[in-house]
């Protein structure tokens, strides 16, 4: 089978508008999912407040410490307000790559248009963040510390471009990374079946080596999962960090 056949997006249920095609997806049903999954393990697991926690609150207090130091550590006190914010984000991001790990499943993140929609949501934020702390001084970001009058025609330019090509870089990060491993998952467990079926006996046991590295890869591709994630998050907190600062 096609490698590409999992990104395929289909409609489970087609909606028809004016002629306008806005069908509920595989891709919607999916991403439903991940939030909803991150709700009830918030709801869950807060509901109690115990102050000795269960599994669920013992989960769901180490994310959020884990967020929120991360936030602190970067942003300082100024970011506290946007934990929330980017507590939901990792938990959409990370469910989003994990729930594609298992099989027959949909991994919305494998899209850049999913991808590029959280980068431009997050550059958006920022953006208007700078803008209503410093008002017009923001556009002073844009010219660096340092740099001697003469090179300032070059300098502003790119630094100009260097910031508006931070969605670009967000949204295919992730979306690049996702696909490529998913895909390779794919190409190697069909070579796995092709030996399989025909080779009979002796392709089971040649099998074994490239079903080995299949686990090891199947492992691999959940810690980048995981990694993605945090990555996304954590430039959307430096880029938060800058916008408050101005670095």
């Amino acid at each position: 089978m096609d490698p590409l056949h999992q990104f395929k997006i289909y409609s489970l249920i087609p909606i028809d508008i004016s002629g306008g095609n806005v069908s509920f997806t595989n891709s919607a049903f999916y991403m439903l999912l991940a939030a909803a999954i991150a709700m009830a393990l918030i709801v869950g697991g807060m509901r109690r407040r115990a102050l000795v926690p269960d599994r669920l609150q013992s989960v769901a207090e180490v994310f959020y410490e884990f967020i929120a130091g991360m936030v602190h550590s970067n942003a300082g006190v100024e970011g506290r307000p946007f934990i929330p914010f980017v507590f939901s984000l990792f938990l959409f991001l990370l469910l989003g790559n994990v729930i594609g790990m298992i099989p027959y499943t949909f991994t919305f993140t494998s899209h850049l248009i999913v991808t590029a929609s959280l980068a431009i949501v997050v550059f958006v934020m920022v953006t208007l963040l700078g803008f209503i702390k410093h008002g017009l001084h923001f556009f002073t970001k844009f010219v660096p510390k340092g740099v001697p009058a003469v090179l300032m025609p070059l300098m502003i330019p790119l630094e100009i471009v260097s910031y508006f090509i931070r969605p670009v870089s967000l949204s295919v990060r992730l979306f690049a990374n996702i696909m490529a491993g998913h895909t390779m998952l794919k190409v190697f467990a069909g070579f796995i079946v092709m030996l399989a079926s025909g080779l009979g006996l002796v392709g089971y046991f040649i099998g074994l080596a490239p079903l080995a590295l299949v686990v090891v890869l199947v492992g691999f591709e959940f810690f980048v999962a995981a990694i993605q994630a945090y990555v996304f998050v954590l430039l959307t907190v430096i880029y938060i960090q800058d916008s408050l600062e101005l670095h």
